[in-house]
């Protein structure tokens, strides 16, 4: 009867690990946010910003999995802190712009040292393990 339930115990999930690391990571990220305010979906909306400067909210979405409940009240804290604007499209006014401002590209100067701090979190790793990792995360993802 034991061996019927076995795909229900915790240590034969691989989805339990992912989200364990994924916490850990994140949170790891806490103590260099929180001092600047911002969450690290705020961080990661950044990242996109100052890689692309303008983005539509669509683009933004399916960049950084997140549907438009989770972005729609981020960017409206970043726009009424000034670090984004909204802008219809002039091409299909259905379609939303997100504009990094000056305040928010400002911003950029003080997060350049993050991945670095960040990255003794995976310490326990070798280059070409993290490297594995990587590409096996993102052929997940895709």
């Amino acid at each position: 009867m034991a061996q019927e339930y076995e795909q229900l115990k915790l240590e034969n999930q691989l989805c339990f690990p992912l989200y364990a690391c994924a916490r850990k990571i994140v949170n790891a990220y806490t103590p260099h946010l929180k001092p600047l305010g911002l969450t690290y979906t705020q961080y990661i909306v950044f990242m996109v910003l100052w890689d692309k400067e303008k983005v539509t909210v669509g683009e933004l979405g399916k960049t950084l999995s997140l549907d438009a409940g989770t972005l729609t009240p981020l960017l409206k804290k970043l726009e009424k802190d000034g670090y984004i604007t909204r802008e219809r499209s002039k091409e299909d006014e259905r379609v939303t712009e997100i504009v990094i401002t000056k305040k928010g590209n400002d911003l950029k100067k003080k997060c350049k040292d993050i991945p670095g701090k960040v990255a003794s979190v995976l310490s326990p790793l070798k280059k070409n393990e993290i490297e594995s990792l990587y590409k096996i995360l993102y052929k997940i993802i895709d």
